[in-house]
């Protein structure tokens, strides 16, 4: 939307339009009320990208009309996630959506073109990590972003991350994602120059107490340059890093 609105000043300000067409082009609600929610039309404007649907707890009828409201205002690209795969079952009976299983995630119409200054790094500690990392992954693609992989790398075989050093030290931003102790992300940090975000995941035994243990010890990691998001938040974390990866985009 950000660009659909550059497109219109540039052609305002090389006279193909007059300034109420202009006008008339960028005046929009900055939110459709229907009823169950408020739809913002106005995020892209202000954060560089629409609105994300949160599935969880919404039923097919809600997400139907929001999806409706954002592609008749020209949304091209919806991610939907935390998506039950029968409620993907209905919405793909009316949307033109793609839906990962693993990741929980529908995405709504076409993906767009990688607009990110470099590439973002995902990596796992192990296989149980991944449908954590494919929200990440898959949030970040849906943003304009290249992805790259790195699954199944965690401290138990340090020579598995080693063997990914190129990778790891070309990234602009690495999400690192892991259970247990959660101690990739301290191993990442301190081998990359980039912004590491950590994501803990609920797996573990007894003791790891659902991500608690790894969020903590992600928490205290003694490498510089580690945030950390929310327990299994991937979406939250392939948000942040496509942010970090578009910034000098707006140069």
């Amino acid at each position: 939307m950000n660009n659909d609105i550059r497109s219109t000043l540039e052609e305002l300000k090389n006279g193909s339009i007059s300034v109420d067409e202009a006008l008339l082009a960028i005046k929009k609600k900055p939110f459709e009320d229907i009823g169950f929610a408020k739809v913002d039309l106005h995020r892209a404007i202000r954060q560089g990208a629409p609105e994300v649907v949160y599935g969880a707890g919404k039923t097919v009828g809600q997400m139907i009309g929001i999806l409706k409201v954002m592609q008749d205002n020209g949304v091209k690209t919806i991610l939907v996630t935390r998506l039950k795969p029968e409620d993907a079952d209905e919405l793909k009976k009316i949307f033109d959506m793609h839906y990962r299983k693993d990741a929980r995630i529908g995405i709504v119409g076409e993906m767009p073109e990688k607009t990110g200054i470099g590439a973002i790094v995902v990596a796992t500690g192990g296989t149980s990590d991944i449908p954590v990392a494919e929200e990440a992954a898959l949030t970040a693609e849906a943003h304009g972003n290249e992805v790259i992989r790195l699954y199944d790398v965690g401290v138990a075989g340090l020579h598995r991350t080693l063997s990914h050093l190129d990778e790891i030290m070309s990234a602009t931003v690495i999400i690192a994602i892991a259970g247990m102790e959660g101690a990739l992300a301290s191993v990442i940090g301190g081998l990359a120059d980039c912004p590491v975000i950590a994501v803990p995941t609920s797996v573990g035994y007894g003791a790891s107490f659902n991500g608690l243990s790894a969020l903590l010890s992600m928490l205290n990691s003694c490498a510089s340059g580690v945030s950390v998001v929310n327990i299994d938040n991937g979406f939250g974390a392939g948000y942040l890093a496509s942010m970090i990866n578009h910034i000098g985009k707006k140069e």
